[in-house]
């Protein structure tokens, strides 16, 4: 199987099958893929083949554990392996895995305005016999005003007063390699009221060639997705993993359906749209 980063600048390519897929709805993940959880598959580590090395940003999120991203688009890519094997965040796959996922876990982490309708099995850490230790946790975020979020490394941080315009979720193919994950969890607010707090020097941005408006904006020094401003539409999109506290509202529909990932089952009941939100 192949996968990539957004940009294609990083790549790699799996010479066995894949085992166990997970969903983490850790903090850690949530900022590092800017949304809900993020979906894993491990693999051998000598099944694993890596090309463009030299674009890859490593950043260590723990003392045991580092987190690695391409530097031109923020993707996340192969990090840190273990016992033998290493996790690979699933939505960067171009083929279906032929897993699905086997577990939530870190759900005491869920951020509140995702609800878990699957019937895959929750676990409030790694389930029993993981090779891993678990890692403590930032504790579940209360509601707040104004809306204000950051990045993993604490670097950039940002706030919105404006009323949210639109939250949803978004399976485009773009959207799955940008944030490495199943689907990009999206809140929209006016460019009024809008600012970043601190670190707007540390945001680098990647835009697809062929896209009119497509965007990647990440923290250089994490690769955590961050907000991007769209000055010509004005409005602002923010990667609802990097909030830091429950903005209030809850995501209203499913776009872009139609390029869903193929081991990923929508299980709510809010409304789905092939493409584009049309009413």
């Amino acid at each position: 199987m192949h996968a990539s980063c957004l940009c294609g600048s990083v790549t790699w390519d799996i010479r066995t099958p894949v085992e166990w897929m997970s969903d983490c709805h850790c903090s850690f993940c949530r900022k590092t893929h800017g949304t809900a959880f993020a979906t894993y598959v491990l693999a051998k580590v000598d099944a694993l083949e890596v090309s463009g090395r030299e674009h890859i940003v490593r950043f260590d999120s723990s003392p045991e554990f580092f987190r690695n991203f391409c530097g031109h688009c923020g993707s996340v890519v192969p990090g840190a392996p273990f016992d033998g094997t290493i996790a690979l965040p699933a939505g960067n796959f171009d083929e279906d895995p032929g897993v699905r996922s086997e577990a939530h876990i870190f759900v005491e982490s869920n951020p509140a305005w995702y609800t878990i309708t699957d019937s895959v099995p929750c676990f409030d850490g790694y389930p029993p016999g993981f090779p891993v230790p678990n890692t403590p946790d930032r504790p579940r975020e209360a509601v707040a005003a104004p809306i204000h979020g950051s990045c993993l490394c604490n670097a950039v941080a940002f706030e919105a007063t404006g009323k949210p315009l639109v939250c949803r979720h978004c399976h485009c193919s773009r959207c799955r390699k940008a944030r490495s994950a199943a689907h990009a969890s999206n809140l929209v607010v006016p460019i009024e009221g809008f600012r970043f707090s601190r670190g707007q020097d540390r945001l680098s941005t990647y835009k697809v060639p062929e896209a009119q408006f497509f965007s990647q904006v990440f923290c250089r020094d994490c690769g955590s997705p961050m907000p991007r401003v769209d000055t010509a539409r004005g409005f602002v999109v923010i990667a609802m993993g990097a909030l830091d506290a429950d903005p209030g509202v809850r995501p209203m529909n499913h776009i872009f359906v139609g390029s869903k990932a193929p081991w990923f089952e929508i299980t709510d009941t809010l409304p789905q749209y092939t493409e584009q939100q049309t009413d």
